[in-house]
């Protein structure tokens, strides 16, 4: 058994792969020897510009756009990645966003439904779209992208998106337990405060200050660092790991 991530020859899809964790997990996979669909929304430019940035390296990646919020969406970018590269051995349920910070005197249904769908029902009905052909060849692996929110609340606001993100690593377990039987791994990663335009967008710079004080690392995480450990979760490497979620906070959160 391999100690390392050996992906060559894989057929990869990283939801919300245009910028971030998403973007960084995609570019490691390529550079392992995989095939990966760069699966994005609304930023098209950042999503061809990573597919064209790991084909000049020599790697292999298309570019798939849909809103997972959708599920009808969620199974037509499916079948176009199967029918670009075939079957989907490693599927990174990465897509997902805070949308809004809202406190609950704020909290509106849309909002709700939309941070909901966007965070958990992408990632499950992308799960259950890829499972059937996974079952068949007793083989494959599915990484969820969860957060420290769903441990400790989130900040102010972050109510819906800690929920999602807490109902994520539950469906972690609830699918590991369903799928390991037909030779299906399914775990979870947990990022901490990680350097991505989400932090950009929701965090005000004295946020960020407050956060790495609570750091005993003493600064923010990489995408990079988060991607490496999604790439050995998807790869033999982590063959006896099953509905486990890897915590990479700089030990903000020890346990």
């Amino acid at each position: 058994m391999p100690t390392y991530p050996d992906l060559k020859g894989k057929v990869v899809f990283v939801t919300g792969a245009s910028s971030g964790i998403g973007a960084a997990t995609a570019r490691l996979f390529a550079s392992l020897g995989a095939r990966v669909a760069i699966g994005f929304h609304h930023n098209k430019k950042g999503a061809l510009e990573l597919m064209e940035s790991i084909t000049a390296a020599g790697g292999t990646a298309v570019a798939a756009v849909g809103d997972f919020r959708k599920v009808s969406e969620i199974r037509a970018v499916i079948d176009q990645v199967v029918k670009e590269f075939g079957p989907i051995d490693v599927l990174v349920n990465n897509a997902g966003s805070l949308v809004k910070r809202a406190p609950i005197r704020e909290l509106t249904e849309e909002l709700w439904n939309d941070v909901i769908s966007l965070n958990l029902k992408s990632a499950v009905f992308a799960s259950k779209a890829v499972a059937p052909s996974m079952i068949e060849r007793r083989t494959g692996a599915i990484v969820n992208v969860v957060s420290i929110a769903a441990h400790n609340g989130g900040g102010l606001g972050a109510g819906t998106y800690a929920t999602a993100k807490a109902g994520l690593i539950s469906f972690t377990k609830s699918l590991a337990k369903e799928l390991a039987p037909h030779g299906i791994r399914v775990n979870a990663v947990s990022p901490g405060v990680i350097d991505t335009p989400f932090h950009e967008v929701f965090s005000t710079p004295e946020m960020m200050a407050t956060f790495v004080k609570a750091i005993p690392l003493g600064r923010v995480g990489t995408p990079q660092e988060v991607a490496s450990v999604i790439a050995f979760l998807a790869s033999d490497a982590a063959g006896y790991v099953v509905g486990e979620t890897i915590e990479i906070n700089g030990g903000q959160m020890m346990r």
